[in-house]
């Protein structure tokens, strides 16, 4: 795989970046509940630090791993994706987040499985990682807030 071939790719995360961002201030200017308004908040922030990252990385000019995550507790695969709503509750505020990033993260091992390119292959793998990682944040959030038995 060529540099710009590599650019190309990190350039294109960089704008789900910037797109998952958007959704997520849409969804914080959106609801009413102080607590959830600042949660997606915060989530459009991880998507800023994802993005800066992802800047870095494509400023760089080199090819190298950076993201490596592999655990997955697999819990936005059990679950519907919720409505946006004004009326909607923390725990389903996690659910829509942790959905987001499965979808991502699905969508980067999609390209990754098609891709006859090892090291495109490992580019989309990596990418595939970091949104693993953000997934398991929300997922953590989620049985904490969805289940409070658990703490």
């Amino acid at each position: 795989m060529k540099l710009n071939e590599y650019k190309d790719i990190i350039k294109q995360a960089i704008a789900n970046e910037v797109e998952a961002k958007k959704f997520y201030d849409d969804a914080a200017n959106t609801l009413k509940d102080p607590h959830l308004k600042k949660l997606f908040a915060s989530l459009a922030e991880e998507e800023k630090k994802h993005r800066d990252i992802l800047t870095k990385i494509y400023s760089s000019n080199t090819m190298d791993r950076y993201f490596s995550e592999s655990r997955d507790y697999k819990v936005a695969e059990t679950m519907d994706e919720p409505e946006l709503s004004m009326a909607m509750k923390p725990a389903d505020a996690f659910a829509l987040a942790m959905k987001k990033e499965e979808a991502a993260m699905k969508q980067y091992t999609e390209m990754a499985e098609m891709c006859d390119d090892d090291d495109k292959r490992q580019v989309f793998f990596d990418l595939a990682a970091m949104e693993r990682d953000h997934k398991l944040k929300m997922e953590s959030a989620f049985i904490d807030i969805g289940y409070p038995e658990v703490w």
